[in-house]
């Protein structure tokens, strides 16, 4: 248990953080489902309307270091590529 006042105020800070970052990427990994379902339900056209709100959440994700920014732009390259083979 921290006993400086630093280092309690950094311990509650960690915590408001960690919080915050596991719910957006709890977020992002059933938005990510969601697109896995539409594609092997053969739905392009709702998987594409779904494909620009992942590309912004994890560019916000990327933004605020949640997620490696490579990782972000994999996924991201990855998403539209099966996208352009579904259809």
């Amino acid at each position: 248990m921290p006993r400086r006042r630093t280092s309690i105020k950094r311990t509650r800070q960690d915590k408001k953080k960690h919080l915050r970052n596991v719910k957006i990427k709890q977020q992002l990994k059933q938005s990510l489902k969601k697109f896995q379902a539409f594609m092997t339900a053969k739905n392009p056209a709702e998987a594409k309307k779904l494909l620009s709100k992942i590309c912004s959440q994890l560019d916000k994700a990327a933004k605020k270091q949640i997620i490696h920014k490579s990782t972000a732009d994999r996924k991201k390259s990855r998403l539209m590529k099966s996208l352009a083979k579904a259809a």
